[in-house]
């Protein structure tokens, strides 16, 4: 089983960013955090990283569910969704698989907010 769900666009990174950050939104995800990960790499290792950007994506009405039924899912929100130069005009976007990630908190009551929230990620992917 992935821990992901992809897809590879002929754009841009900074192009990239902004299309996927639209295509959360119409899936009622927000972003909550970003980190430059180049920018941080660059200032403390003093390292030259392609460009790479994580998304922390927040869907409010499937975190409120999730945070009902298990107290500490918090550590593993937001979803994450990674966004990085492959070069040559290519970017690729990759989202965490939520349903993957809930296999390890053994809590049945999850699955079916995983598999949504899985659901509008594949959706804002494919969108792409």
């Amino acid at each position: 089983m992935n821990y992901y769900i992809e897809k590879t666009l002929n754009t841009d990174f900074d192009s990239a960013v902004e299309k996927t950050k639209a295509a959360l939104s119409e899936q009622g995800f927000g972003v909550l955090s970003e980190i430059d990960i180049h920018e941080k790499l660059k200032a403390k290792l003093d390292v030259d990283f392609r460009k790479y950007k994580i998304l922390g994506a927040c869907n409010p009405p499937n975190a409120y569910k999730a945070l009902q039924q298990e107290n500490k899912i918090g550590t593993m929100l937001p979803c994450n969704v990674i966004v990085q130069d492959l070069g040559d005009g290519k970017t690729e976007i990759a989202a965490v698989d939520p349903v993957a990630s809930m296999i390890a908190v053994e809590n049945d009551k999850l699955t079916p907010i995983a598999e949504e929230i899985k659901s509008l990620l594949e959706k804002a992917i494919q969108a792409l």
